[in-house]
């Protein structure tokens, strides 16, 4: 502070007799006796300073201009700000070892809708608990030194920013390199159920008027029942029941070379299938590496489809589509295209015997994460052998059943008639009584599965509620997992539905897709801006004030405003 700024708080304020030191020129503190030796004028003070004050900004002025000047300060604002939010972001989340894809961050739609929906139910229960009352933070079962251990969800956007419907949130990964030195070296241990074998029967009769299928076996109630009292040692049906081994003479068959090809060991697969020409492809993206080395891509078609991709040349003798592997399937076992995608969806263990994971992905969906990632997420990180996405917005099953028959999935009276099959056997809408279980409804279109027995029996089983009953896997998927976890301890990783979005785009279905519109080019004519562009033709030069050129140059800003 030089001698001339204290001349000017002194003739802004007056005396100053309470201020004990002050800083003079050159940094020496003086008492406030000798203040009177180094007060100038401050008349001269004032103008001086105020001469200095105007200095600055004209040399700015001078070389910028003043419009250029002011866009010159928004932009260091701007500058200043996003420095300072990135700063503030990276001390949250930034870490050497993490790999967050963060997706679209309007995620606060289904957070809420979940809060708002679960709190009631969960709220209360937990609070009894003592425990902790964010269900939303990413859970992590490998202590405190995993590099996600303090992941948490972003907060919402604020309310005019937020969008309407599903989205994908954040999910923490690790990289694929320490994704894969993750993985378990020797199998989970399947609970009680440690030797699962299967039904075979060349002539299957149906003895009760519930459904079923020759591919399913007709099973009886009674042995549905018995199914479902775990024991070391197990026999059901599973599909297949027909012919020496999986595909071969069974329903569901597969050409010899690709019957070779399928006992084949892997440690991971990724499957998925379309049938009835229902589905396009979608080639995966963001995969590793290691992944295309290490882990196959198989997808499952019929004839049909089979038909349709050679008719586009997109099917070749190679039988490969990008990085899928096609597999195609003769003497289907259902008129139901959606049913028959069932077969492969949960009998994996099936028709590969010889695989310890497996990730199926419906045919609509496109993999936008690397397999070795989504399984250190889903299945590792959190110590579990099965793992599938909640509904993202429904968890009652009756709720469920009754949006399916608004929306014409199923014929309403098999639809009801599955349901009240259900009831009988006590299955009630969904309440606190459940918890830990937070949800009935599974969004099934994702399945990220360990091969154990325990596991396999459980999609043997739920396979057979969908060959007894309707096709909508939502429905039976509750009633199948209530009676083995009744049995024994073991429980499934129910994970958020935006997660799953976070690794799967969804895409339209090949008819939607073929009948849409073509987009249409929007051409936008900028409007014109007339007093702009008089300001800038007449920059620099001396615009008349009065007189004639006043009123002219009056009216021709009014008509061209007009025209605007």
């Amino acid at each position: 502070m030089t001698g001339g700024s204290l001349g000017l708080r002194a003739g802004s304020y007056g005396s100053l007799p309470n201020i004990k030191y002050v800083i003079a020129g050159g940094g020496r503190l003086l008492h406030s006796k000798s203040f009177g030796s180094v007060r100038k004028n401050p008349i001269i003070m004032l103008s001086g300073s105020r001469e200095k004050e105007r200095s600055l900004p004209s040399i700015w002025y001078r070389y910028l201009g003043r419009r250029k000047f002011s866009m010159l300060l928004l932009v260091a604002f701007a500058v200043l700000v996003f420095v300072l939010g990135s700063f503030v972001v990276n001390k949250e989340s930034n870490s050497p070892n993490v790999d967050q894809r963060i997706g679209t961050m309007s995620m606060a739609h289904y957070i809420n809708a979940t809060r708002n929906e679960a709190s009631r139910i969960l709220g209360r229960r937990n609070r009894q608990k003592g425990g902790d009352g964010n269900r939303f933070q990413a859970s992590v079962s490998k202590g405190a030194n995993h590099p996600c251990a303090n992941f948490t969800f972003p907060p919402p956007p604020p309310p005019h920013l937020r969008r309407i419907g599903p989205r994908p949130c954040p999910v923490c990964y690790l990289p694929v390199d320490q994704a894969i030195a993750s993985m378990p070296s020797s199998p989970s241990e399947s609970p009680v159920l440690h030797n699962l074998t299967y039904v075979h029967d060349e002539n299957p009769i149906k003895t009760e008027p519930h459904g079923g299928s020759d591919f399913g076996g007709y099973p009886s109630l009674k042995q549905r029942n018995d199914s479902f009292d775990i024991k070391e040692s197990m026999v059901v049906h599973c599909g297949f029941v027909k012919g020496s081994k999986p595909g071969h003479q069974t329903g569901f068959d597969f050409d010899e070379s690709d019957l070779a090809e399928l006992q084949q060991f892997h440690e991971i697969i990724v499957a998925s299938a379309i049938f009835g020409n229902y589905d396009l492809i979608q080639q995966p993206r963001n995969i590793s590496e290691e992944a295309k080395r290490n882990v196959p891509f198989y997808m499952f078609i019929d004839e049909e489809t089979e038909a349709y991709m050679k008719n586009r040349s997109m099917l070749d003798s190679s039988k490969r589509v990008g990085l899928w592997r096609i597999i195609l399937i003769h003497n289907v076992p259902y008129s139901d295209a959606r049913r028959n995608g069932k077969v492969p969806k949960l009998l994996l263990h099936r028709i590969f015997p010889n695989i310890r994971y497996s990730i199926w992905i419906d045919g609509k969906l496109q993999l936008v994460v690397d397999p070795y990632q989504i399984l250190e997420r889903f299945l590792w990180r959190q110590n579990a052998n099965f793992a599938i996405s909640r509904h993202y917005r429904r968890f009652d099953v009756f709720v469920e059943a009754e949006a399916n028959k608004a929306a014409g999935k199923y014929d309403n009276s098999s639809i009801d008639a599955q349901v009240d099959f259900y009831r009988t056997e006590g299955l009630t809408p969904y309440s606190e009584a459940k918890l830990p279980i937070i949800s009935d409804v599974p969004e099934g279109c994702v399945l990220i599965k360990e091969h154990i027995p325990i596991t396999n029996l459980f999609t043997c089983l739920w396979f057979n509620e969908v060959d007894r009953f309707t096709s909508r896997d939502q429905l039976s998927f509750g009633i199948v997992r209530d009676k083995i976890m009744a049995k024994v301890d073991w429980h499934i990783n129910m994970f958020l539905d935006c997660e799953r979005r976070n690794f799967v785009i969804q895409a339209y279905h090949r008819d939607l897709l073929e009948h849409m519109p073509p987009p249409v080019a929007v051409i936008r004519h900028s409007p014109a801006l007339p007093n702009i562009i008089t300001r800038e033709r007449n920059q620099g030069k001396k615009i008349p004030r009065h007189g004639k050129d006043r009123r002219s140059g009056s009216r021709h800003h009014h008509k061209a405003s007009a025209g605007n």
